[in-house]
């Protein structure tokens, strides 16, 4: 992953999707909303969510996250989504519930095996838990700690993440299946996908040239992402563009020229 989607030389790939029959999705933190320290205190700059707005009024438009449906709709309410999925693309699948008992069954032994950890959060998503360790002072240690009780699990998936451990059943939908499905679940053809972290990856890996456009948020060696935005504040830039690109005038600008 290489290339700044926001240069001239790679503008003209977002208008090509963009005159498909195109779903945008996006993660929401770190991509909509700026890390913060505590997470509960997330949200859009009013740019971002103006311009969402504007986006969703254009392009059907799904947000896949990490956290729990409930979470993340009330920090877009009125923003116009045709749906939020989230705890990684586990919720809300018809088989979400399966999991629930899974999950709940790791929380004592995390609590039991980390409470002695000071700065570290278990946030319990029942299909889903993440352990924050961003306010631990000693963040190395954490992270061991939190890896080595989560072996003590039956086989689970361990994603990393901004100083935070994702542990999800082993067999539950990730991002990738979750976006597939919304595609096709929505009747489009194309995708756009925006996200800015490890459990991104099941959407950047995989391989669809032509149906689906990957970013990442900020440059990573390794990412699978066809694409990267500098910085996060570069998701207005972005949201913006597709905005203009089919926006009224521009398309009297397009049929003008083609007479």
């Amino acid at each position: 992953m290489k290339r700044d989607l926001l240069t001239a030389h790679n503008l003209p790939v977002v208008s090509q999707f963009a005159s498909s029959n195109l779903l945008v999705a996006l993660d929401f933190d770190g991509t909509l909303a700026p890390i913060v320290t505590e997470p509960s205190a997330a949200k859009m700059r009013p740019r971002t969510r103006e311009l969402l707005v504007r986006v969703c009024r254009l392009y059907p438009t799904i947000i896949i996250s990490g956290r729990a449906v409930s979470d993340v709709r009330q920090r877009v309410r009125g923003v116009g989504l045709l749906e939020v999925i989230g705890n990684h693309g586990i919720e809300p699948w018809r088989r979400a519930e399966d999991f629930s008992g899974v999950v709940r069954s790791w929380v004592p032994t995390l609590y039991e095996r980390l409470r002695a950890h000071k700065g570290v959060m278990i946030e319990d998503k029942a299909f889903s838990i993440a352990v924050h360790y961003r306010q631990s002072r000693q963040k190395r240690l954490a992270r061991a700690a939190i890896l080595k009780a989560a072996r003590e699990l039956e086989p689970l998936r361990i994603i990393g993440g901004h100083q935070v451990v994702n542990l999800l059943p082993f067999d539950a939908p990730h991002k990738g299946i979750a976006l597939a499905a919304a595609r096709d679940r929505l009747g489009c053809d194309t995708a756009l996908y925006v996200g800015d972290d490890e459990t991104d990856e099941d959407v950047f890996a995989r391989d669809e040239p032509g149906r689906l456009l990957t970013v990442r948020v900020g440059h990573k060696a390794g990412s699978r992402a066809s694409y990267f935005l500098e910085h996060q504040t570069s998701i207005d830039d972005l949201l913006s563009h597709l905005v203009q690109l089919r926006s009224r005038p521009s398309r009297a600008r397009a049929a003008g020229a083609g007479r």
